[in-house]
Order: structure tokens, then sequence, then C-alpha cells
């Protein structure tokens, strides 16, 4: 359900009585919301006003309403954002129908992450428990200094996001290749994308080898290459998106243990992810050809599943040894990158919940990045301050290569020693771009599931990547 947002630019001078939820950003000690029983609590808890520069203040008054009062200051986006969303979390969880957020600074920095933050979770996400009365938000009355346009960015970003989440979150026996491919398709009639698809059948007869490796294991063989395009009536940029789509992952052969296992619905995020940037884009009408490649299939264990030591020509034509079939991730990838690498663009920008060494190195408070160009590594990383999305970029030299030479094909697959297997995969995805010198950036989403949320979103799977991605393709179109 769509949440009206009614716009003040007016600061109010006293709280309505009629809404019993309200959140309000103090810019100085003069607010006249700091009242003496405002002031004599934050006396009473041993706190400064400075203090909820990083904390909050909550409060239950005489007419029975929920404030809280927090003070802005000049930090980033990340630190705006988590602050907003541990004080918005005990409003939230009320379930009220209609709140009022009010900020008195003139910061757009402010302004911006509050609606945004309260917006986004306020939103629906997939729940296979019993009906239970939950008042969902109607109404949200900001008091501050936006602007329409920024309202309606602001909404197209929460629903990229909420696009994400919701598709990752969705529980595997409801979200098969099949089932994806069909709401990809509806979708694509809806926001008027061109749709396209590479079933397994036309996928053997083109050759793309590796692809098919990991698709002919399930049963029914419903894996394919989605191509999704968005084309504004004018653009002078043209970018490439491509998502990795594991709808569930066992491991194959090299069957992973229950507790590695458990969650891998989710593997398909790097292509809800890129979904979720083809959906914002196209709300807010970017000036931007956007071209999105999506790698939809599962990684099963059967008869037809491949298995170590297997030998695979990729669409490009090169041989790849398989040294561990749960390292399928970036064989879906590699064909599907040699797909989207026909046609040339200002740049490729590949997502993928791919490994678990990135996990390692980074947790799951960053994500960690590629480029063949220094420059779009550099831009990428500042896209991510910009959003409250933050990535971390990795070493790409030649000399990884070494490790994952073959005595018997073009190039291993990975390698069973470990190691720095996150950029072992970006070096065996790089060597399936058609051009080797197209602007190239893979994003490997280890900070896609964070407990107790992360930046602005409460919920554990956190749609990170959506936000992140716009601002990069936004700075693209500067540049």
């Amino acid at each position: 359900m769509q949440i009206k947002i009614n716009l003040h630019k007016n600061v109010p001078k006293m709280l309505s009585k009629s809404v019993k939820h309200n959140l309000i950003v103090v810019n100085s000690d003069k607010s006249n919301f700091l009242t003496e029983s405002v002031t004599a609590k934050i006396k009473r808890l041993k706190l400064k006003l400075s203090d909820l520069e990083d904390k909050f203040l909550s409060l239950d008054d005489e007419y029975q309403a929920h404030t809280v009062i927090l003070k802005s200051s000049d930090k980033s986006v990340f630190k705006v954002q988590t602050q907003l969303r541990k004080s918005l979390k005990n409003l939230l969880d009320e379930n009220p129908t209609e709140i009022n957020l009010i900020i008195e600074t003139d910061s757009i920095l402010w302004n911006r992450e509050l609606l945004y933050t309260a917006l986004l979770n306020s939103k629906d996400l997939p729940s296979r428990k019993k009906k239970v009365d939950k008042k969902s938000l109607k109404v949200i009355n900001f008091y501050g200094k936006l602007e329409s346009t920024d309202v309606k960015e602001i909404e197209a970003l929460v629903e990229g996001n909420t696009l994400s989440r919701i598709l990752t979150m969705t529980p595997p026996n409801d979200l098969t290749p099949t089932i994806y491919r069909k709401e990809i398709k509806k979708l694509a009639s809806k926001s008027k994308w061109t749709f396209n698809e590479y079933t397994m059948p036309q996928l053997k007869k083109m050759g793309a080898g590796a692809f098919v490796a990991v698709g002919q294991g399930s049963e029914p063989q419903d894996a394919a290459i989605v191509h999704l395009t968005y084309t504004p009536k004018a653009y002078k940029k043209q970018v490439t998106l491509v998502g990795k789509g594991i709808c569930f992952d066992t491991g194959g052969h090299n069957l992973k243990p229950s507790k590695y296992m458990y969650s891998m619905h989710e593997d398909m995020n790097g292509s809800a992810t890129a979904l979720g940037i083809l959906h914002a884009a196209t709300e807010s009408k970017l000036p931007i050809k956007i071209d999105c490649w999506l790698a939809i299939a599962q990684n099963h264990i059967g008869p037809k599943a491949y298995k170590q030591n297997d030998v695979v020509k990729a669409l490009n034509g090169k041989t790849i040894e398989i040294i561990h079939t749960d390292a399928e991730g970036r064989m879906v990838l590699a064909d599907t990158l040699t797909l989207a690498t026909k046609k040339k663009s200002d740049a490729v920008i590949d997502f993928a919940t791919l490994t678990g060494c990135m996990a390692v190195a980074m947790g799951d408070r960053y994500s960690g990045i590629f480029s063949n160009v220094p420059e779009l590594a550099c831009l990428a990383v500042g896209a991510g301050q910009k959003a409250g999305e933050r990535v971390c970029s990795f070493p790409f030299d030649e000399d990884y290569e070494e490790d994952i030479e073959s005595d018997i094909a073009d190039i291993k697959q990975c390698t069973l020693e470990g190691g720095p297997d996150h950029i072992h995969a970006a070096r065996f995805l790089s060597q399936f771009l058609t051009d080797q010198k197209q602007p190239w950036l893979h994003v490997d989403l280890s900070s896609s599931n964070t407990k107790g949320g992360l930046g602005a979103a409460m919920s554990q799977v956190n749609g990170f990547g959506v936000r992140f991605g716009y601002e990069l393709i936004k700075d693209l179109l500067k540049k």
C-alpha cells in the first residue's frame, strides 16, 4: 500500500495532539521542542544535549504520545542513517498508522535520510506466519526542507530496495527459476522493459557450457539467462548490470553442511539487487539506457549435476577445469558476462553473493569491489559513501591468475587451497569479458545480510547495493 507523504516547509512550534508518534531532529539548545520536561529528563539521565548527536531520547507525554528526540550533527551518510534507524525503531515497533517527522536543520542530507529511513522501514516484507493484526503506516507528515522531486526520488529508491528485499527473502519453494522468470516477465511488462531470455536448450546450442554445467543438475532444467532493457526517450550513456540469481545453492556434489546451506535461497541476491537498481532508475526516469542480465539457476545435486574434474567449454571458447562444485556463481556469471559485454557500454557492473572469503575479509558491514579501471573503483567507493552503503576496493593484479592456471584446461574455476578466493573469483570472471578494456566493476555482496540491520535498513536482509548502484549510475552520468 502506498504511504501518503504530506510535505510541510515550516516546522511547527508545538506538537499536534492528534498524532501519537513523533520523531524530532533538533538543531540547537534553543529548539522549542526542548521543553522543561525534556531538559529535565536529559539532566536526570546525566546526559548533555550533545549526547543526542549519537543517541536519542524517548518520551511519553500527558497526551499519551510517544516522541523521540535526537540532535543533528555533521557526520557521514552511514552514521546519520544508523542513528535514524535506531531512533525510529522504537516508534515503528508500535505500528503507528500516522507519524510526524520534524527536522529543524536545513541540511539536505539529514532531511533526505530521515524520510528515506522512515519510508524504507515502513514497507511490508514477506512473512508466512499466521495473520496478525498489524496496522500499516498510512501517513507521514514531514516538516522540513524537501521538495516534491526529492520525495519522488526517495520513493523510487525505497521501492527498488524493497523489491530486492522481497525477492531475496522469498522462500526457495516459492521462488524457483520458473517462478522467478515469470515474476520478472510481469515486472518487465509493468515497467515497459524489453524482455528476452535464453533457455537451457538455447544455451546448450549456443555453447554456453559454463552456465549449462550448473543448470543441468536441476530438475526441471528451468535455468535461464534473462535480458531486460530500459530505454528512456533520450539518453547519452549506457550501463550494463549483471546479477547472480542462484535460487538455491546446495553446493552440488561438494554438498554444503547444514549450517552453511541454511539461507542459501538468498544466493540470488545479486540478481535482486540488479532488478532493484533497474526499477529505481526507471521510476526516477534517469536518462541512461540500462541493459540488465540475470543468471537464474539452482545448484542442485543429481545424476546430471556437474562434478569435480569435469572440463567444460564456456561461451567465449575458453575451457574451464572444475575444482569445486560450490563455486557455481562464477560459472553462471562467466557466460552471462560474455553475452552482456558483446555490446559496448560506459560501464559493466555485476552483483553477486559470490564468495565466503569476502565475508571473512570484510564481515557483513562492507561489500568488496574489484575493477579493471582504477577510476571506476574510486567512483564506486565515493558512490558507496553517498549512499550509506560502503564498499572497499580490493587488489586486482594479474599475477593472482597464476593460482588458477590449469594443466588440462585454459583456466581453473578456483583452488582447493582457499587463500584469496575473492580475488581469484574476480580474476576468473574478468576472463569472460568480450572486450577486456571495457570498464567493469565486480561487487561481491558480503553485506547483503546483517543481523540487526545495516545503515538505514532495520531488516536483516537489507537490500544493500540498490542505492549504491543507483548513486554510481548518477555519477557516471555526470562524468
